[in-house]
């Protein structure tokens, strides 16, 4: 039975690249089908020379043709796309998240041709009003209380879950995240474009990956200012179900920045027991309120620890993130035990959750996913949002 090369085609183009999580034809990276009797030969373009996941992404490409009525031999080759195709496909990425709209690529022996349309500005994808993606700003008023690692690990758990999940480390003088992560790769970078790298599920950007971890940052606000944007707006992110915002401690110029720009945010303020902690993270949640944020829950970290015998020991005192959820008028949604795995989780880019599924402390995260995933997104009151009525007509 001869070869449909058509059948052939639908089946490739349906494949989803494993690092833009689109399908290939969405994409623009077939290239060329071309059939022989009962011998299919695919020519994928990929936007650079050493594409990340490229052999994974070959085999996907191999077993979905292979699975197509009268195939017997499958050959797959890899070039890479030319100028004017890689610039259809930033163009492709960039809009995809605002208005979800479908071109085809340039030359594509399967489209029909298309246009590279504009960008109007620079759009903040995460604000567009259809955006699913719930952006959690993951804040503490001091240093040192665990901020970064509870970050990560609810990361992961809610990816565990099932969800589309993204960090945004937006500590930039004190970036830690993609080690916590164990990202173990660079952004790919397609011409302006930056996407970010994935581990455990989880994608993340960082300054950590443009600077070297020896070197200080020190930047005034506008420098922070724009580094941020540039993190959210050229950034291939997709659109996750959640981004979580690692954000750095106190209410400087990088706060103010999020509350200008990533107006949706729900922020979750992390403390630990002690009340000396809990004033200071305290202020962090008032910041937020005047940035009109909400402030969704308190997170308490390190509020025990479990001796072998079973008796738990209160190290760092005990009350303060009830004592802050009953200040703020929200809710305590977890109390984190001190467990060393966290620590060495976060030295070796094995989060916890990971490294050991079945305990304490990953039994909390896990039901702080589901915690948070159930309370559902806030409900955003601004003057500038709200909507007049017409006057009736006389």
């Amino acid at each position: 039975m001869p070869v449909d090369e058509s059948q052939v085609t639908a089946a490739v183009a349906a494949v989803v690249d494993p690092e833009l999580r689109l399908p290939l034809g969405e994409l623009g990276m077939v290239a060329e089908v071309r059939s022989r009797r009962r011998r299919v030969a695919v020519e994928l373009a990929l936007p650079v020379g050493h594409y990340p996941q490229a052999d994974e992404l070959v085999e996907r490409v191999r077993r979905a043709a292979a699975g197509v009525a009268g195939v017997d031999e499958v050959d797959v080759r890899t070039a890479v796309m030319d100028e004017e195709r890689r610039a259809w496909l930033r163009m492709r990425l960039r809009g995809d998240a605002v208005d979800g709209g479908t071109q085809h690529a340039p030359d594509d022996a399967h489209g029909h041709g298309g246009h590279l349309g504009h960008e109007e500005g620079r759009p903040n994808r995460f604000m567009a009003p259809r955006s699913k993606t719930r952006v959690l700003g993951i804040s503490s008023g001091k240093g040192g209380v665990g901020k970064s690692s509870v970050t990560v690990n609810l990361a992961v758990a809610l990816a565990r879950a099932g969800y589309d999940v993204g960090i945004l480390d937006a500590d930039v003088y004190g970036f830690s995240v993609p080690k916590m992560l164990g990202v173990g790769t660079d952004p790919l970078i397609i011409g302006d474009l930056v996407v970010p790298p994935a581990a455990h599920g989880v994608r993340c950007l960082s300054m950590g990956f443009f600077v070297d971890d020896d070197t200080p940052v020190i930047w005034r606000g506008p420098m922070l200012h724009k580094a941020l944007e540039q993190f959210l707006v050229d950034a291939y992110w997709g659109e996750p179900d959640f981004l979580l915002v690692d954000m750095p401690p106190g209410t400087g110029d990088v706060t103010l920045s999020l509350g200008q720009y990533l107006t949706k945010t729900e922020v979750f303020v992390v403390t630990t027991p002690q009340a000396a902690a809990q004033r200071v993270a305290q202020r962090s949640a008032y910041a937020a309120r005047k940035l009109k944020l909400a402030v969704r829950g308190v997170i308490e970290n390190m509020s025990w620890f479990t001796g072998d015998d079973g008796t738990r020991y209160d190290l760092f005192g005990a009350g303060g993130g009830a004592q802050l959820a009953h200040d703020l008028g929200v809710p305590l949604l977890a109390q984190v035990p001190l467990v060393p795995a966290v620590r060495t989780g976060g030295d070796e880019g094995v989060p916890v959750v990971v490294a050991d599924p079945d305990g304490e402390a990953s039994r909390v995260f896990a039901a702080l996913a589901g915690t948070i995933a159930g309370l559902g997104p806030a409900r955003v009151y601004r003057k500038e949002l709200s909507v007049r009525q017409a006057a009736p007509e006389a």
